[in-house]
Order: C-alpha cells, then sequence, then structure tokens
C-alpha cells in the first residue's frame, strides 16, 4: 500500500494547500474557504477560488515520483494507492488503482442532491446548476468537517490491514483519518518505509526512513523492483 501527500504534487509545482495565497487570495485564508459555509454564504467566490487553482494545477505535469508510482503498479497488481491529493496528477501519470482519499479538483456534485456534475466547462466563471434538481454545483472535494467518502474510507482500511509493506510518500501524517493507516498497517506487522524529505511523526516508527525527494528515489526503486523481477520470476 502507498499513502502519498502534497508532498509528491509540491514536486510538479503544485502549492501545498496552505502555502501563502497571491493576487486576489492573499486577504484569504484556504481553511476560509474550503467549508460548505463558506460556500453557502458566498458561493462565487469560493468557486472562483477553486477555479483559480484548478488554473494552477492545469500549467504542471505528473513528476517523476508520479510517473514511477504508476509504472510499479503494472509491476506489482496487488498495489493499492491512496493519496490525499486533490490534483488528479496520480490519474494523468497513468495510475488506475487510486482511491483519491480528498476527492478530486476537477469532479464536481450537486451540493443538494450530490449527483455528480460531469461536463462542467473550463473556465467556468459561476458554479453551474445542477441538471437533476437545480441546486448549486460545488467542487468534488473533501471539505473541513466533512468525513471521508464512506467507501474511499473502507477500501484504505482494507488495503492497510492486508499489506505487508506500506509506504508513506510526501506526507506529514498530521491528517486523520489518513494518518491512522500507518499504525494499522503496522500493527498487522507490515513494514513501513517513509519517503519525505524532512523527518515526520512517523519516522522513528518506519523500518526505511529515506529523507529525500520522492522524484529522486521512486524511480530508483522502480528500477530496482524491475530487475528483481526478472530475476526471480515472480511478482511479489
Amino acid at each position: 500500500m502507498v499513502l502519498t501527500g502534497a508532498g509528491v504534487s509540491a514536486e510538479s509545482g503544485v502549492p501545498t494547500f496552505r502555502d501563502a495565497q497571491t493576487g486576489l487570495w492573499s486577504r484569504f485564508r484556504p481553511e476560509q474557504l474550503a467549508t460548505v459555509g463558506a460556500f453557502v454564504a458566498d458561493p462565487d467566490t469560493v468557486w472562483a477560488w477553486y477555479e483559480w487553482r484548478r488554473d494552477l494545477v492545469e500549467q504542471v505535469a505528473p513528476n517523476a515520483g508520479h510517473l514511477a508510482l504508476a509504472e510499479l503498479e503494472s509491476l506489482v497488481p496487488a498495489m493499492t494507492l491512496v493519496t490525499q491529493n486533490v490534483d488528479g496528477l496520480h490519474r494523468l501519470a497513468g495510475s488506475r488503482k487510486i482511491i483519491e482519499f480528498h476527492g478530486n479538483l476537477f469532479d464536481n456534485h450537486c451540493l443538494e442532491c450530490a449527483c455528480p456534475a460531469p461536463g462542467v466547462p473550463r473556465p467556468c466563471p459561476k458554479p453551474p446548476r445542477c441538471h437533476a434538481c437545480g441546486g448549486l454545483v460545488r467542487p468534488g472535494v473533501v471539505w473541513f468537517g466533512e468525513a471521508i467518502p464512506a467507501l474511499s474510507l473502507e477500501r484504505a482500511v482494507q488495503a492497510a490491514d492486508s499489506c505487508d509493506l506500506f509506504m508513506s510518500i510526501g506526507t506529514s501524517m498530521l491528517v486523520h483519518p489518513a494518518a491512522g493507516l500507518a499504525a494499522r498497517a503496522r500493527s498487522t506487522g507490515a513494514a513501513l518505509v517513509e519517503i519525505n524529505p524532512e523527518p515526520t511523526e512517523l519516522t522513528r516508527f518506519a523500518d526505511f526512513a529515506i529523507q529525500a525527494p520522492s522524484g529522486h528515489v521512486l524511480p530508483v526503486l522502480r528500477q530496482a523492483l524491475a530487475i528483481c523481477r526478472r530475476r526471480t520470476g515472480s511478482n511479489h
């Protein structure tokens, strides 16, 4: 099981969620905009902020770490990738078995009836209306005060409970419930590997802690695994 966080996307140039806002958005704190209450009170402003974030993400591309994880998926069919990132870069890199724990910046659904709202044009200056009920369409991300979608949480917990190797990549391991997945994996005997430039709360529990950017480390690990597979003829 692989858990990725903001550090992986930061290597592509995606600002982390709490990075300083610029221009028009410098007078807002991100936490003030990422709530249901904020959207209900001022949907145009919140929607515009997410459009700005989408514009930023559309200017970057998956990095070597994203691509290596997509290739690892083909080498290790039982691999589960859980990401806390909402930018969709794992999808663009070619990963298919992804659990997007906090949703996706480019997905949308109705605030009222929760129906998916595909096909919202880009750019879209104001939140559109739901074709099913007429309610406001909102970004398909998990906001503060909202629970992780039940199916995503269930799949992630199952993966943590059943894996024999847990990799934490580019995440501070401070945000729950994602941060608790490593503890679940460790409790069932899984080996823990951390790849992060700085030490985190997980570092002292990790069997291997590699303090370097994921874009440098993951291609090397992918290459080493491919060599091992060729030599042993094994998928494990």
